[in-house]
């Protein structure tokens, strides 16, 4: 050990020593950050960051030693051959590289510390090859104890340093295998320096073509400089690539399941119905739509969902073979694609693969969470021939698959699913209907049965279409209710027909539908107060009529509802009455002002004794509980002396005129002055006048009907 101190202290120039010591000390941390960085890596892309770490890591050492050698001051002059001097630093980065790799191979076993070693052996090596390719004018004699220990130190050391940065965590971890390489590259090449004994021999001189002092300076700054350069060229464009890398398959992949996404998918299915073409096999479609999932986010918490459709995505990738893939393109919404299919047998079999395994229970902590699938197929170029229009056409059969009960998977059929893509269009369309003045409201008379007389109008809602014409309500209102859009529809109606009925000469009443959607917002009496407010209407001439299935859902919030309005001096009637659930328990708890029969009753009370039994029966219910009837749908003079005969109050229906523009019941209700709030634009349905005439005809007959 003096002899190591000696030789440290007295032969070298502690200046060079130190440049040493920085350039092994930057060396070794660089070593092992890419070291870190090639362990995280999976093995297909370990290989390039290894072979740069053996390069930083044999630059280290090779140029640590040789600067060192720069400042060593010897009693002999020596120069530096250049074969050896380069088979050197080759040695270094092989070494280094190959113990590294050694060390990636496990993450926690007995090769992190063999590729260490391996990583000192080498050390060793690229020292006394180097030292062997020195031109020494005598010779050089090894204390052999001091090369034993230099070729220990070397390699345990070297263990060290991967044992620290292969099994401690974080940056402390890479910090004190970075401080294990220093202390290995320093104790072996010290220590083996002070193993060497140069013995000074005037009979042996200097061979030719060896490097000198100088030379060899210049030659340690130019690999420092190439191979420097080279490391940060190949990082800076590795990161570039790795980084473009990423941001592409965050692209085309979702994030919580690493599945691919709607961009992938549409990025890539246009080239497999090209394939598809040019094979002449078809391609399937199937989009796949998760059934109960609401219920698990509901019940058991979003994250559990998202455990959920985790667990879902691993038994979907381990289900598909070549040629199949399935992409989540929403929440619970997923589109699977198959290629090469020679008939439904094919897609069929990969679609219950899909449903068997995510039909299958999934443990989450300490329970169970289950989901069903719906699935609908449509086959490329059968069903359509481009990816949109697949993708459409298999959700249109994805729908109809989750209507049905038992059987969830469903091939596109053209004349069971278009009726949805119809219904789709007609909801697009009627978005925009109030602001590009489309609805119009009609008035149908309502008739009081012994008089004659009006006693008051129904206002039913229309829409003009641009391209379909007039389109009647039981086509658009249950599109409007599913979409919501039924809100800001039915606001509309109960504006403009309350500012047209508040501007009527004769104080009719004036009757509006109230639907489900509008009756569970509790905002709906403070709305009909200001809209009353603002046109002047009184509030006893408004009746709002709501079905049974309306309050069916939420009782007490309908009844709270109802006697908020009432309070406000409205009447409240039941529409439809017996097509509901519970109709006697319903006129029981709710107030109702009039009930009103339901047409499909009414038209057949003189061909149907249950018809005509029924309508008896609400008529004497009604009389006893003291509620007005009306019944609508009258359409001929037998249903209405059957009404009359029976004690009915009041009727409505085509006998009397069918639902007529405003232009056109002006004259009957006697209108005195333009509405406050302007409705939008009317457009008169054809055949208007003909519908007026017979309406004021018929309701002449009833005025002189005997009573």
């Amino acid at each position: 050990m003096l002899r190591v101190v000696s030789c440290l202290a007295y032969e070298h120039d502690l200046s060079f020593v130190l440049v040493a010591a920085v350039i092994c000390i930057a060396g070794s941390v660089m070593t092992m950050r890419l070291f870190d960085r090639a362990k995280r890596l999976s093995s297909a892309n370990r290989a390039i960051w290894v072979v740069l770490s053996g390069v930083a890591g044999g630059a280290a050492i090779w140029t640590t030693h040789f600067v060192a050698m720069l400042g060593f001051r010897p009693p002999a002059e020596f120069a530096y051959e250049p074969v050896l001097t380069l088979v050197s630093f080759g040695f270094a980065v092989v070494f280094v590289a190959a113990g590294l790799h050694v060390a990636t191979l496990s993450a926690k076993g007995w090769q992190i510390e063999a590729g260490g070693a391996l990583l000192g052996l080498g050390i060793s090596v690229m020292h006394f090859t180097g030292m062997n390719g020195l031109d020494v004018a005598g010779r050089i004699e090894w204390d052999w104890t001091l090369v034993a220990a230099a070729v220990v130190l070397g390699v345990v050391f070297g263990a060290l340093a991967t044992n620290r940065a292969g099994r401690a965590a974080g940056a402390p971890g890479k910090l004190l295998g970075a401080g294990a390489l220093v202390l290995a590259i320093c104790s072996m090449h010290f220590t083996a320096m002070g193993a060497a004994i140069f013995v000074p021999d005037a009979s042996e001189g200097m061979a030719t073509g060896v490097f000198s002092r100088e030379l060899m300076a210049l030659s340690v700054l130019a690999v420092m400089s190439i191979v420097t350069g080279l490391a940060l060229y190949v990082l800076d464009a590795r990161s570039q690539r790795e980084m473009l890398d990423s941001f592409r398959h965050a692209a085309l992949h979702d994030p919580l399941t690493g599945m691919p996404n709607r961009a992938y998918l549409s990025s890539r299915l246009p080239a497999m119905l090209e394939a598809g073409t040019r094979s002449g096999r078809k391609v399937a479609i199937i989009v796949l739509d998760l059934d109960r999932f609401k219920d698990v986010n509901d019940v058991h918490g979003h994250t559990a969902g998202d455990a959920l459709l985790q667990s879902l995505t691993t038994r979907l990738k381990e289900v598909t073979l070549p040629g199949e893939f399935v992409a989540r393109v929403g929440g619970d919404e997923f589109i699977a694609v198959k290629q090469d299919i020679a008939g439904e047998n094919d897609v069929l079999g990969f679609a219950q693969r899909l449903v068997a395994c995510i039909s299958r229970p999934v443990a989450y902590r300490d329970r169970t969470l289950s989901v069903g699938v719906s699935l609908g197929i449509s086959l490329y170029p059968t069903d359509a021939d481009t990816a949109d229009e697949l993708i459409g056409v298999a959700d249109l059969a994805m729908y109809r698959a989750k209507k049905q009960v038992g059987h969830k998977i469903c091939f596109y059929d053209q004349s069971m699913d278009e009726g949805r893509r119809t219904r789709s269009v007609l909801a697009m369309d009627l978005c925009g209907a109030v602001g590009r003045n489309e609805l119009l409201l009609h008035y149908q008379p309502q008739i009081d049965v012994r008089s004659g007389e009006i006693t008051g109008f129904e206002a039913l809602l229309r829409w003009q279409h641009p391209q379909r014409g007039l389109v009647g309500p039981s086509e658009f209102i249950p599109i409007a209710e599913e979409t919501g859009l039924i809100l800001p529809i039915g606001e509309w109606v109960l504006r403009t027909a309350c500012a047209e009925a508040a501007c009527w000469r004769k104080p009719y009443k004036l009757a509006i539908n109230i639907s489900s959607a509008q009756l569970t917002q509790s905002g709906l009496p403070g709305l009909v107060h200001e809209i009353l407010l603002e046109t002047g209407l009184a509030p006893s001439r408004l009746e709002l009529e709501i079905t049974e299935a309306t309050i069916i859902d939420d009782v007490n919030g309908t009844l709270r509802v109802v006697r908020q309005l009432k309070a406000l001096g409205v009447t409240i009637a039941m529409d439809d009455y017996g097509t509901g659930y519970s109709s006697l328990s319903t006129l029981q708890i709710f107030p109702f002002d009039r009930i009103k029969i339901d047409r499909s009753f009414v038209e057949r009370v003189t061909t149907n004794r249950a018809s005509a039994a029924i309508v008896k029966a609400t008529i004497l219910l009604a009389d006893n509980l003291e509620i007005p009837v009306l019944a609508e749908g009258v359409e001929t003079e037998e249903n209405l002396g059957f009404l009359r005969d029976a004690g009915c109050a009041e009727a409505q229906g085509f006998l009397f005129g069918r639902p007529l523009p405003v232009s056109d019941i002006a004259a009957l209700a006697g209108r005195a002055r333009k509405t406050t709030i302007q409705p939008l634009p009317q457009r008169p349905a054809e055949g208007s006048s003909a519908a007026t005439s017979l309406g004021v005809e018929n309701l002449a007959k009833v005025a002189a009907a005997p009573r």
